[in-house]
């Protein structure tokens, strides 16, 4: 087994401390949101055993939902998306490049919501990859790129003067799927993020939860946001908002349903319910400190899966489908895989974390534990999708999610990717002494 492993930062970004604005110029927020349903039939994501089996209409549309933070001299954009992962690692760098330079965005977290109901986005406009025989996914793509641009161009040109404020609850509607020791971990905190202009009026929320979408059967061949979309939907009509979701280390969390919250709509509203306790009974504030400092990084592991293998791209194309195996074997470099990690810290006060893939929710419980100072926030399947990732002792039990078939990197990559989050965290911060470095 494969067990040297290579951090690289690829791009580091600190933000400046600014003299804090009485009159909260210095933060401003705007929403927009893009619908992002596919108008043909192509492959979906999240179920193997559905292979290449074409969508067959839509249940309920499927959207991006973009909030920027316009803080400082910098600018961070949080898009929830109702897709199974977020965009491949050259879509991503094509996103940032774009954002950027039309709208000055600095820092960009995508998080995927992980519905099994969403299209493939891994296919390539490349013979044996998708084109020539699933064209509609190929061009769906390209078209899903400008879409993420796009709203997060409106997002940042809707930014007003704003208030900001958070508030969490230990919400029991989630379950550890995988691990049989007792207790089984969880991380059923469900966090709100409210966004306000200066006389209260809400401008958007932004939910936080870790719970696989999986309710809908996947026989099922219409597009779907699943739970999150109703979760979505329910908050909107009561609170005369805008809702996005950010998904948490859901690796190994699934919904947990009771008699009376049986399927998306009633656990989805559920769900809003309470999401709008928490949210209202968040008091928001114009920042003292309107700042965004922030740091994206690619690590570089050897797999545990030697991909390079034909006989593994072989099965992975039986469990789904050959073009899919090839495609996604793209985002590889040879036997190395190349997860992504963002920090970002917003006045000084918040901690958003992502992870390009499915971290275990103990990743998550263990990071927000040893961040003392700030509320902190973990963002799964963002900015890239690397597959799962266990902690080291559910690695040692094995099963589906822990095992080198599904989570391809070494073990104690997460540990490490979390390491690094702290280390950021803290540097941000300032709670660390580098004066004897020398210049």
């Amino acid at each position: 087994m494969k067990t040297a492993t290579k951090c690289i930062v690829i791009a580091v970004a600190l933000g400046l401390v600014l003299v804090p604005c009485a009159f909260g110029g210095e933060f401003r927020v705007g929403f927009a949101k893009q619908d992002i349903t596919p108008t043909k039939p192509m492959p979906m994501w999240g179920y193997g055993a559905r292979h290449d089996a074409m969508s067959e209409g839509v249940r309920d549309p499927l959207f991006a939902k973009a909030v920027v933070i316009d803080a400082g001299e910098e600018k961070l954009a949080l898009v929830g998306l109702d897709l199974g992962r977020s965009p491949r690692a050259d879509m991503m760098d094509r996103i940032r490049a774009a954002v950027k330079a039309s709208s000055g965005v600095t820092f960009v977290m995508l998080s995927g919501s992980h519905t099994h109901h969403g299209p493939v986005i891994e296919l390539l406009d490349e013979e044996g990859k998708g084109k020539g025989k699933f064209d509609d996914a190929v061009a769906y793509v390209a078209e899903l790129e400008g879409k993420l641009i796009a709203v997060i161009e409106e997002a940042a040109g809707q930014v007003q003067d704003a208030r900001i404020g958070w508030g969490s609850a230990e919400v029991l509607m989630n379950r550890n799927r995988h691990t049989k020791i007792e207790p089984k971990p969880t991380d059923s905190e469900l966090s709100v993020i409210r966004f306000d202009d200066l006389e209260g009026n809400p401008i958007a929320l932004m939910v936080n939860y870790a719970a696989h979408p999986t309710m809908l059967p996947g026989e099922d061949l219409r597009f779907s946001a699943e739970w999150p979309g109703q979760m979505m939907y329910a908050v909107e009509n009561e609170l005369s908002t805008n809702v996005g979701f950010l998904q948490g280390a859901a690796g190994d969390m699934s919904c947990k349903p009771s008699a009376e919250t049986k399927g998306i709509e009633l656990f989805g509203k559920a769900m809003g319910a309470e999401v709008v306790k928490i949210a209202r009974a968040i008091e928001t504030h114009v920042p003292e400190q309107p700042s965004i400092k922030g740091m994206d990084e690619d690590f570089e592991f050897d797999t545990r899966l030697p991909v390079d293998n034909p006989i593994v791209e072989g099965l992975l194309a039986k469990a789904f489908f050959p073009e899919f195996a090839k495609a996604a074997f793209e985002e590889m470099k040879g036997d190395k895989i190349t997860p992504h990690l963002t920090t970002i810290l917003v006045n000084e006060e918040l901690a958003l974390v992502g992870g390009s893939g499915e971290f275990f929710c103990n990743h998550a419980n263990r990071l927000k534990a040893r961040v003392r100072e700030v509320k902190t926030i973990f963002v799964g399947y963002c900015n890239g999708h690397h597959m799962y990732f266990p902690t080291i002792e559910a690695a040692s039990e094995g099963g589906y999610g822990a095992d080198p078939k599904v989570s391809w990197v070494p073990l104690g990559a997460g540990e490490q990717m979390m390491n690094k989050a702290l280390i950021n965290i803290y540097t941000m911060l300032g709670k660390y002494d580098f004066s004897l470095l020398g210049s």
